[in-house]
């Protein structure tokens, strides 16, 4: 196990299946263009033998899939197999849930309990403009059949002034009807917002503000949350919960144990860093693997902020939101 002299360890994986996207959400890319997958994007059983090789030299306990959009990838199905075979404790997926509907089978079958949905807005205009791409029917309708089915939903929404931050409390009370947990993500400066600072404050909508939005309208409580946790958790009595991954007001880099394997096996141990690890370690014996492994994965654990996030110029999605 890989400790640092704050206490932190890599505990939660994400893997980017593919950098590819069906949509180009204002906030992740400047140009209205959706992203593409890699040529050198890894096998499913590259990826997976990755994931294999960082339990063993990591102790990693829970995985989650992203991208890009991960439903869009032909690797879904066979590096989900793969990895249902290693035992770990948790296993999530994250999507924008335009392919849902036809992947919940799939997801299913593979043991699939859990799911993060992008979404940022009920209203269908709003959507069309923010994530540039999709349709919001079809999601509302994908979500509703995975809760039908027993799958445990979380909503990711990001608000920004003068795009949605009216559907902060519409979203809200939607979420809380059926059992959804919505998150607020704070806006990032990752990508493009990272090189323009003025584009980002202009957006930019604080812990504070959304606070005060939402106790306008309804009385909350902070409750508790695992000591590793980005969010922080709020009940509504009598209605559900909500959760705020406020990354600028109240960074989380002392407790955070996330590691990140992009689908061109390139690890990130801290968005804020510029630096990649990267070999052909994935192709190589465990033997010949875990050591080198190892000593890339204390390099990929120092690069983490002591205390706050600052910022990368990485496209969020390349790496896994």
């Amino acid at each position: 196990m890989i400790v640092d002299r704050q206490g932190r360890r890599f505990r939660n994986l994400r893997v980017s299946l593919t950098a590819a996207c069906n949509y180009a959400c204002t906030y992740c890319v400047p140009d209205g263009k959706r992203l593409v997958a890699a040529q050198d994007e890894l096998s499913a059983d590259a990826l997976a033998r990755g994931v294999a090789y960082l339990i063993e030299a990591a102790g990693i306990e829970r995985l989650r899939i992203t991208g890009g959009e991960p439903l869009v990838s032909p690797r879904l199905g066979a590096f989900l197999a793969a990895v249902a075979k290693l035992g770990l404790e948790d296993i999530s997926l994250t999507t924008n849930g335009q392919l849902l509907g036809r992947k919940l089978p799939q997801l299913q079958a593979a043991g699939i309990r859990r799911l993060n949905v992008s979404l940022d807005t009920l209203d269908p205009l709003a959507f069309r403009q923010i994530a540039r791409g999709g349709d919001l029917a079809t999601v509302l309708a994908a979500m509703e059949r995975a809760r039908a089915m027993g799958m445990q939903i979380k909503v990711n929404m990001v608000p920004m002034r003068g795009q949605n931050l009216d559907q902060v409390l519409p979203l809200l009370d939607y979420c809380m009807a059926r059992g959804f947990e919505l998150r607020f993500i704070e806006l990032m400066r990752m990508g493009h917002l990272a090189r323009d600072h003025s584009a980002f404050l202009r957006q930019f909508v604080s812990l504070d503000d959304l606070l005060t939005l939402i106790g306008g309208q309804h009385a909350f409580a902070r409750v508790a949350a695992p000591v590793d946790a980005t969010a922080m958790r709020y009940q509504i009595p009598g209605k559900g919960h909500f959760g705020v991954i406020a990354n600028e007001s109240v960074p989380f880099c002392r407790t955070c144990s996330r590691l990140r394997l992009s689908s061109t096996g390139w690890l990130h141990g801290c968005l804020s860093s510029g630096n990649r690890f990267v070999g052909d370690l994935l192709e190589k014996p465990r033997h010949k693997a875990l050591p080198a492994l190892q000593r890339l994965l204390v390099k990929a654990l120092a690069d983490k902020q002591a205390l706050a996030f600052s910022g990368g110029v990485t496209v969020m999605k390349v790496i896994g939101g």
